[in-house]
Order: structure tokens, then sequence, then C-alpha cells
């Protein structure tokens, strides 16, 4: 025939999640219904802008610097586990006939901790509300949830996910820098474009890690990232400040591309990574995007009231 419509496919070479051999059984399967065929690879994603010059690369406007580090220097003591629960709790004498939903046991009998830790003078039975939220909890399942945790002096309530106290991660120490571009992203014309590098080199574990003391690997470093540059894409790029800070971007754990093990992975802060389309989904045009990331660093505990002027 002369016009032979076209059927994309996402990748034959086998890289994607779609497999190849599911192209050819929906070929034969168009052939046998006597339609023609002509199978045609998937464009590849725009990972990266047109190459820039260093006399293009410019100051985002209203961001003080264009780079920051962390370093182990800057993890906090750990804090004592009761001390800290007793701080964001009130005692509630009378607790309502149900469950903790921690351990599962009734709010009315001892905790399900009970005998697992020794914490100093807190009473299996004792049961606390959490001040903000008014999530109500078996004090010791408090203690034994913190204990196992990063024991930076905040707590995170398991029901609603309100944070009390300041928040901090697990990320390794590396460096962050941040410049504007003279590029524009898809959906973004009319704006250029604030790039974020991330670099983290490979090291050894520390007593935050899943196995301290083991070496961990530091994968596809350094990392690009996009914002476009707007008042909201910089506002978005202070609080990313604030989460780097924090050590709330990475962490170090198991990756669910690869199941490799003890390696830097993110952290549930979703970032754009390919500059110039958003066949992976990772990229723009993504209208939504930017209110998505605010949302995920709320979560974290990360808010307009902690960007430093």
């Amino acid at each position: 025939p002369r016009r032979v419509p076209a059927l994309p496919v996402k990748n034959l070479n086998g890289t994607g999640p779609v497999h190849p051999a599911l192209a050819g059984m929906t070929g034969i399967l168009l052939c046998a219904a006597g339609l023609p065929v002509c199978l045609t690879r998937a464009p590849k994603p725009v990972l990266h802008p047109p190459p820039v010059s260093k006399s293009d690369i410019k100051p985002v406007p209203g961001v003080s610097g264009i780079c920051r580090k962390t370093k182990k220097k800057h993890l906090k003591k750990s804090k004592n586990p009761e001390d800290v629960v007793r701080r964001y709790t009130q005692k509630v004498k009378n607790p309502p006939d149900e469950d903790c939903t921690i351990c599962m046991e009734r709010l009315g009998s001892a905790s399900g901790y009970e005998g697992v830790l020794s914490p100093k003078g807190t009473k299996p039975e004792l049961v606390g509300k959490l001040g903000k939220c008014g999530h109500v909890y078996h004090v010791l399942c408090l203690v034994a949830m913190y204990s196992n945790g990063n024991k930076d002096g905040s707590l995170q309530c398991p029901t609603c996910k309100a944070i009390y106290g300041e928040k901090t991660g697990t990320q390794p120490p590396g460096k962050m820098e941040f410049h504007l571009i003279p590029h524009s992203l898809p959906g973004h014309s009319d704006s250029k474009t604030i790039r974020i590098v991330y670099d983290i080199p490979t090291g050894i574990q520390g007593p935050e890690h899943p196995n301290p003391g083991k070496r961990f690997t530091a994968r596809g470093f350094p990392r690009h990232c996009y914002l476009p540059d707007t008042e909201k894409g910089r506002k978005v790029l202070k609080l990313l400040l604030v989460a780097w800070e924090r050590r709330l971007i990475f962490t170090v754990g198991t990756s669910s591309t690869t199941g490799e093990s003890d390696t830097v992975v993110w952290n549930e802060i979703h970032h754009k990574t390919e500059f110039g389309s958003n066949l992976t989904g990772h990229g723009y045009p993504d209208p939504n995007y930017l209110d998505n990331v605010l949302a995920e660093l709320l979560a974290q505990g990360v808010s307009e009231a902690n960007i430093k002027d």
C-alpha cells in the first residue's frame, strides 16, 4: 500500500518497560487482521541541554551563592529517645478504647514493646498524645519508633505524618551546585532554566546507614536536574537547598531500578533529570510537577517558613 501506518515501539533494544517480543506479537496480530505494519523506533529522550559556555552560566536571581556542601561534621548528635518523645507528647490518663497503631495492642493494655526495650522510667502501659495532631500511642511504642529512625531529635506521627521538630535525613556528604543556563524547558518557553548538579562520591556508611562501616556506591553522579526559572521554580530551588542541608534528598539504600544494595538513591523528593523531553516521565512538559514537588518537600517538613533570606 502507498501509506503504511507506523507503529512506534518504545524499545526495540529491550532496555525499557516494553519487551521487543511484544512489538513482534503486535505486528503479527495486525498483519493477521489484514493491516500493514511498519515498526519504527521511538525517539530517544533529550537528557541534556545544548552546550553551554562558562560565560553563559549565570547565578540564579534571588538565590545567594552557587554551591552548597554537606560534610560529616554537620551531623547532629543523637538525643535520648525518652526525652524526645516526652517533649512532643502529653500524658493520657484515660486512653480511648482503640488499638495503638504502632504495636496493634489495645491502648488500655501494655505496649507490645514491653520486654523488647528497657527505657528509663517509661512504663509499658503509659499512653501519650502528640501535641499538634492529637494522635494517641503507647509512649514506649513511640520510643521504639524513634530509636529505629535517624535519632535526630525530631518525631513524625505514623498516622498523619505530622513532623515534630526538624527532620533530618541520612544523605552522605557531597556537593550541590546550581546556576542559570540560557535555554528553555518544554512548557516554559518564556523562561530560562535552573540547572542543579548533585555530586556525591562513594564512601563508608556511617552509624545512621543500613550497614555501618561498609562501603557504599554512588552511581550516576554528577546528576543534572532542571527547574524553570520562574517565581515558583526559584521557590522550589530555595526549598531544595533547605532539604539538601538537612540531608533529605538522597539516602543509602537499595536501588529500585537495579536492585543494588548499599548505594546512594533518591529519597522521596522527585527531580526532573530529562531536559528537552518527557519520554521517561522525568522531564518536561509536566504542568503539575512544581506543585507536586512542593507537596513532597512539605511532607519532609520543608516549607516556605524555612527559606532563609
